[in-house]
């Protein structure tokens, strides 16, 4: 007797990130693995856990086994076809970065989809190309499978005019030139468990921030995206890992009449040697940059921390206030000096921390005297992308 299941496939430059569902059933997806398949086309690394509770396993690879997405695809499946051989992949649900203008939910991939989702890549060029691979990867290993395009962008689709355009001619804007924003399958799943867990908060003023490697911040009203520090790509907003965020454009200007560099350099400086990395020198990694007692690292963090705080101003403005601020994100979720700094000196906006709560990572941190809930909510972007598979798979059927 055969298993239905969903896969989650998150594709990028290097890596292959991967979940299986029960999705058998009326209930919610019930997650049965996940991993990822790190440094594809290089030393790759398998990395699984199994279940919520078991520990997770990380073995390498050879070369052989991840040299393009489709093998690390193949290597990852031999994994779970081997722990799970009753299991049918009904469903592949794939986090696509940028939907561009047009598509605002999950949606079944057809060549027609497809098509468009290439033709979007000068849009996201470092981030749409290996999610489509991912795509294509799939539909060889599964064939009589459902394809399913979860996008980033498609929860801030709706956002006003004013935080949706760019003050330059307005014949770039019907041409996708505009604010999209990002990291809205995080979003969207913070705002559900909102709606579950704290409905009143859920209907009013909301400042989710999602720190991580990528980090953002986004203003919500009633559930509705309504502002993001993040733009027309992943760079902008917040200084991340590796991403320089927001900038001047003139410095680009500078930096390729002035310095001598070209297009592709500077791309490659703002998207992998910038950010906490470039401000340190050191490291991309919040854990690494904690522990070290030089200069560089403070200033990368003191840096990181204004921004976050000075977003959290612009946005608490969009609102006309705010009525709870949450936490996400492999920072956000576990850096409790990160969220110290953050919330300090914001009596202003409403905002007091619990010391002690802060430190447990308790799921509410703010003192019971603050006027705005404070917040820490895991976030779940692969069951997002599942629920959203099981459910194209039904009205498919």
């Amino acid at each position: 007797m055969t298993l239905p299941v969903t896969l989650t496939l998150n594709a990028g430059s290097s890596s292959l990130k991967f979940s299986m569902y029960n999705i058998a059933g009326a209930g919610e997806p019930q997650l049965m693995a996940v991993g990822g398949v790190e440094n594809i086309g290089g030393q790759p690394q398998l990395k699984t856990q199994f279940g919520l509770n078991e520990p997770a396993v990380k073995q390498d690879l050879a070369a052989v086994q991840a040299q393009d997405h489709s093998s690390a695809l193949n290597t990852a499946l031999a994994l779970l076809r081997e722990k799970f051989p009753a299991a049918k992949a009904s469903v592949v649900g794939h986090r696509v970065v940028h939907g561009g203008p047009h598509f605002s939910k999950a949606v079944v991939i057809n060549d027609a989809v497809l098509k468009e989702l290439k033709s979007l890549s000068p849009l996201a060029p470092l981030h749409e190309p290996h999610n489509i691979a991912g795509v294509e990867a799939a539909k060889i290993h599964f064939p009589d499978a459902l394809q399913v395009a979860c996008f980033d962008t498609a929860f801030h689709r709706k956002h006003p005019k004013v935080n949706d355009t760019f003050a330059i001619p307005r014949e770039y804007y019907d041409k996708g030139v505009r604010r999209y924003g990002f990291h809205g399958l995080s979003y969207e799943y913070i705002s559900g468990e909102l709606e579950r867990i704290a409905p009143l908060l859920f209907a009013g003023r909301v400042v989710v921030a999602h720190l991580g490697n990528g980090a953002s911040m986004c203003a919500i009203l009633n559930g509705r995206s309504v502002a993001s520090t993040m733009g027309f790509t992943p760079l902008d907003g917040l200084p991340m890992g590796t991403r320089c965020g927001q900038i001047d454009p003139g410095v680009i200007f500078y930096l390729q009449q002035q310095e001598g560099l070209s297009v592709d350099q500077v791309r490659d400086m703002f998207y992998y040697k910038s950010g906490l990395l470039g401000l340190s020198d050191i490291s991309n990694d919040m854990r690494v940059l904690l522990n070290a007692q030089v200069p560089e690292a403070h200033e990368a963090i003191d840096y990181f921390v204004f921004r976050i705080r000075r977003e959290l101003g612009g946005l608490a403005a969009t609102l006309g206030g705010v009525d709870a601020l949450v936490f996400c994100g492999g920072i956000g979720e576990n850096a409790v000096e990160i969220r110290r700094r953050i919330c300090e000196d914001l009596s202003w906006i409403g905002i007091e921390v619990d010391t002690n709560k802060n430190e447990a990572n308790a799921q509410v941190i703010s003192t019971e005297f603050s006027r705005t809930r404070v917040m820490v909510i895991p976030t779940n972007e692969e069951l997002v992308i599942a629920r959203a598979a099981k459910r194209l798979l039904a009205e498919q059927q």
